[in-house]
């Protein structure tokens, strides 16, 4: 593992060197092993784990290009650990979601518009209307992204987004009483929205960190019941 950890290490160094911009290809294998002075086989470990983290992609027949980079590619590997979290790992990502997305609420409250408010207000009547958890989820998740992509930071964004997907939310509702965790949600959303209407960005701000931090607690308390 360590011999495939520095070739990783390697072919990144190269990368962001702009030796391999993205977007290139690399070379053949036989001489990248030996222009990094590595073993084969050890290359290969690393172009399959650098491929996994999306730094790296294979074209069937032509070789193996460095990927756009973009964020929304490298951030699908914490997509995807989110997904699968279970028990205490979901309460730190829950953790993390919730150190960071109270501040962005925050900058939110003075970048929305007017035609922002509204949209935000139909998407909470929406989710009053529903009685499905996997539509009221689907605004849930409509409801926070709307709030922070006003923002206009994409990594952002995404990384809050990949703190708490559909399927972790889904379990989470699920796993609760459902009915009593879709009110609670509501509810918070309505007092979120309503300072973000006055502008008052420290309010929004503990809202949103009481909201989620009453997610966190019930993660919690699922893991230790587990």
């Amino acid at each position: 593992m360590a011999l495939t950890d520095n070739a990783i290490d390697k072919i990144k160094a190269m990368i962001v060197s702009g030796e391999f911009p993205s977007g290139s290809k690399l070379p053949k294998e036989e001489d990248l092993a030996q222009m990094l002075g590595l073993s084969r086989s050890s290359l290969r470990e690393a172009v399959r784990a650098l491929t996994a983290m999306r730094i790296l992609v294979t074209k069937q027949g032509d070789g193996t290009y460095v990927s756009s980079l973009e964020p929304h590619l490298l951030m699908e590997a914490l997509s995807f650990i989110s997904e699968v979290a279970q028990n205490s790992s979901a309460g730190q990502l829950m953790q993390v979601r919730r150190l960071l997305e109270p501040q962005a609420v925050a900058l939110a409250a003075g970048h929305l518009t007017g035609a922002d408010l509204t949209r935000l207000g139909e998407v909470l009547s929406l989710s009053e209307a529903t009685i499905s958890v996997d539509e009221f989820v689907r605004l849930d998740i409509e409801f926070h992204k709307l709030i922070v992509d006003v923002l206009g930071n994409p990594v952002l964004s995404l990384l809050l987004q990949a703190m708490s997907t559909k399927t972790q939310r889904v379990r989470i509702v699920r796993g609760n009483v459902a009915h009593q965790a879709v009110e609670n949600a509501r509810r918070e959303h309505r007092a979120i929205l309503a300072a973000l209407t006055d502008r008052d960005a420290q309010l929004a701000a503990s809202l949103s960190t009481a909201h989620v931090y009453g997610v966190e607690q019930w993660l919690e308390k699922s893991s230790l019941d587990g």
